[in-house]
């Protein structure tokens, strides 16, 4: 069993940061007089706030402990989620967010109503409340308690996971999305600074990059992997990266619910480019350390239950898990340990905030509001509060489950490969196509539904029907359900003007736009800024190719 300890200026740095983020949600709270404010912040938000709170809010401690235990054992391929949202925030900001706020809507499925039916922004609401308790909470508090259970290993890990739930619960509770992404560009600051730290002190341990390359394959380092990889070969890249990444930045509340606040456009759009460029940055703070531990930490085997194992400096077994907190324990001086730590509860704080307040917006806005149409402002802002608290609840006695996979990295990306497909085709075909209607969207709605359960059944009950690589089946999942989608629509009559009307894209769309961009210098036109990040992209894939 592991024993750490911290200096007492550690502790003081993690007892103030927790001191302060609670403290801020309070000072909200007091700011809030109804629902627009407490969902949406007023929808006042500028584009440094939105950027930094969409990437604190992704990269949570899950992300930081999956993504060096993914560098260690898979290799640089697990970056292509992080490219791959690169290019998707830029589809997003030229095409869909313009659509999301120009209908004024709380809640991203919301705009399924608009363009289909009430049962349809339903069934997106509820996948989006299911993969934000299983995924974006649940997973986050276990990776947390993970870290703190090394720590503190006198205490339990649900004990630990139920007094995280309750601290991210005080300040969301109390302050709304205004506290969330305060808060949250304070902890990508820190995020960043505390990541970077590590990767440099994992760097200058391992004796440098030649000492990794030199008991590595090379292949371990290429992000584009052959077709016979087994993990993510490429055709995958666009069979279920690119499906699992649109829903995660175009369609998921989760992350979305700060761009619906954006004081307007413009800010909206800036916002989603800057959150592209600090995206780039996740291969060499986060994925780096993994490879470094390939040096300090040599691999051992699997254990019986299949997961990757690795030798810590005290010659103790460790999952691909412990990789993150090992190298923060083991190589950190006293001081810098707290910042570090300081850092990685706040990328768990941001997961927790945005996850909490996100599943009080869609339960309050497309449930309870829609049975309760009379309720006010007010009483709305009330339930929310209360919603945030039970989702806290539910979160925390699923979150112990999660330790029974081989890889967190594993657990986050199959969770949303199962749930995903259908919801993305409704979207995208919805933004798309005048011909897709609401008959087409409930037949994709049934064939998505069969298709997760037969997945999620043969998963769990064995039924020993071998189903392809999940990437390439979300991609199946998606072309069955987008069929249902097209095929329906098309032997039934096509959807009323009026439910197109502001709701569909359009070449008149791109060229009005287009209009309005002419006064901007070039810096401020967020398409050339979606150029430079392609560009970027582009440089990264070729150097580690």
């Amino acid at each position: 069993m592991f024993l750490f300890t911290l200096s007492n200026i550690d502790l003081f740095i993690i007892i103030f940061y927790l001191l302060f983020v609670v403290a801020l949600g309070f000072y909200f709270g007091k700011k809030h007089e109804d629902a627009e404010d407490y969902f949406l912040a007023g929808r006042n938000l500028t584009w440094p706030l939105i950027g930094f709170s969409l990437f604190a809010s992704n990269m949570s401690s899950n992300s930081l402990v999956g993504l060096a235990g993914a560098g260690y054992n898979d290799g640089f391929n697990v970056y292509s989620y992080e490219w791959m949202a690169v290019i998707i925030l830029i589809i997003f900001a030229i095409f869909f967010l313009p659509f999301y706020l120009k209908n004024k809507i709380f809640t991203i499925p919301e705009y399924l109503e608009k363009r289909y039916s009430y049962p349809v922004r339903a069934y997106a609401s509820g996948i989006a409340v299911i993969l934000n308790i299983l995924v974006d909470i649940a997973a986050t508090l276990y990776a947390g308690g993970v870290v703190i259970n090394m720590i503190f290993p006198s205490l339990s890990l649900p004990v630990i996971i139920i007094g995280l739930a309750i601290i991210a619960g005080m300040y969301t509770i109390s302050g709304g999305l205004a506290a969330v992404v305060y808060t949250d560009a304070v902890q990508a600051v820190i995020l960043i600074l505390g990541s970077s730290m590590i990767t440099y002190f994992a760097w200058d341990a391992a004796g440098g990059w030649e000492q990794v390359v030199a008991i590595t394959d090379p292949s371990h380092f290429h992000i584009i992997k052959p077709i016979d990889d087994p993990v993510m070969p490429y055709p995958s890249l666009f069979t279920g990266v690119l499906i699992i990444g649109f829903y995660f930045w175009g369609t998921n509340q989760y992350i979305t619910q700060r761009t619906l606040a954006s004081k307007n456009i413009r800010q909206g759009q800036w916002g989603a480019m800057f959150a592209g460029f600090l995206k780039l940055s996740i291969l060499f703070i986060m994925i780096f350390p993994g490879a470094f531990a390939r040096v300090l930490y040599p691999s051992a085997g699997v254990n019986a239950e299949g997961q990757a194992l690795a030798t810590a400096l005290n010659g103790e077994l460790i999952k691909m898990d412990a990789i993150y907190p090992s190298l923060l324990f083991d190589f950190l001086p006293v001081g810098i340990i707290g910042l570090v730590l300081a850092g990685l509860i706040a990328a768990m704080m941001s997961s927790l905030d945005s996850g909490l307040n996100s599943v009080s917006t869609l339960v309050t806005m497309d449930f309870y509001k829609k049975a309760k149409p009379q309720s006010s402002p007010q009483h709305l802002m009330k339930v929310g509060r209360i919603i945030t608290a039970i989702v806290m609840i539910l979160a925390v006695l699923w979150a112990p489950q999660i330790g029974t996979f081989t890889k967190l990295w594993d657990y986050l990306q199959q969770t949303l490969a199962w749930f995903s497909p259908p919801v993305v085709a409704l979207f995208v075909f919805g933004i798309f196509s005048k011909r897709v209607n609401n008959q087409g969207a409930l037949a994709c709605i049934v064939i998505g539904l069969l298709i997760t359960v037969f997945i999620i059944s043969n998963q769990v009950f064995g039924f020993g029907i071998k189903l392809p690589n999940f990437l390439y089946t979300a991609g199946i999942h998606f072309g069955l359900s987008a069929l249902a989608l097209i095929v329906v629509s098309l032997i039934t009559a096509p959807p009323p003007p009026e439910k197109l009307e502001s709701k569909i894209w359009t070449v008149e769309t791109f060229r009005a736009e287009t209009e309005s961009l002419r006064d901007l210098v070039w810096y401020k036109n967020y398409r050339y800024q979606g150029v430079g990040l392609v560009l970027l992209v582009g440089v990264i894939l070729y150097w580690f190719s």
